[in-house]
């Protein structure tokens, strides 16, 4: 059911003020999809599950107790990863990787090196 006009510019006004009161949050939440929020925690988990093999080599040694740890932490991993991967489905995949062309790699990825750059630029120039 479409919303009615009275209701459509009631919407419009509290887009306006959120835009004024917070304009970072609005960017971000204007931004962020089902789908790039999957693939975040797929990169996260993929990062988890990575620890946990860690984890689980480096503690074999010690006892097996603490490896049954990190195989614990590699379960849980893995089945966050799946849970994700399920949710980002093929439509998301294609979504995501589409922005991330359009986009370029190097944006994609050079973010942190870039804000570290003009953080540095600013200090030198007073």
């Amino acid at each position: 059911m479409p919303l009615s006009e009275d209701e459509q510019r009631i919407l419009a006004e509290i887009e306006e003020k959120l835009y004024e009161s917070d304009p970072a949050l609005a960017r971000e939440v204007s931004s962020t999809t089902l789908y790039s929020h999957a693939f975040r925690s797929i990169k996260w988990a993929a990062a988890a599950f990575l620890v946990g093999v860690v984890t689980m080599i480096v503690t074999l040694r010690i006892h097996y107790w603490f490896a049954f740890g990190g195989f614990v932490i590699m379960l849980a991993a893995a089945l966050f990863f799946e849970h994700n991967a399920r949710k980002l489905g093929r439509v998301g995949l294609q979504q995501v990787t589409q922005s991330m062309r359009a986009a370029g790699l190097k944006d994609y990825l050079g973010t942190t090196s870039t804000k570290m750059r003009d953080r540095f630029k600013r200090d030198d120039e007073e």
